[in-house]
């Protein structure tokens, strides 16, 4: 399986307890998350049910205690 190269994500500008925190976030992950989408869809998986798995995915590391407690809001 190929692994997916991701460029260097730009570290936040602000701190986590920020109001503009999350909306930075969201500017710096949209691109990355895009790419990842398009090259699912691509590959020949729904885009949908990929979207539903990331979001699957995502949720999962949170419950299984990845989340990191110094930034967590």
């Amino acid at each position: 399986m190929d692994m997916i190269k991701i460029n260097k994500i730009a570290p936040p500008q602000r701190a986590a307890t920020e109001l503009d925190y999350e909306t930075e976030l969201k500017t710096v992950l949209e691109p990355v998350l895009t790419e990842v989408l398009d090259m699912t869809e691509s590959a020949g998986w729904d885009r949908r049910k990929a979207a539903y798995t990331v979001m699957f995915l995502a949720a999962r590391q949170l419950s299984d205690g990845k989340a990191n407690p110094k930034t967590d809001v």
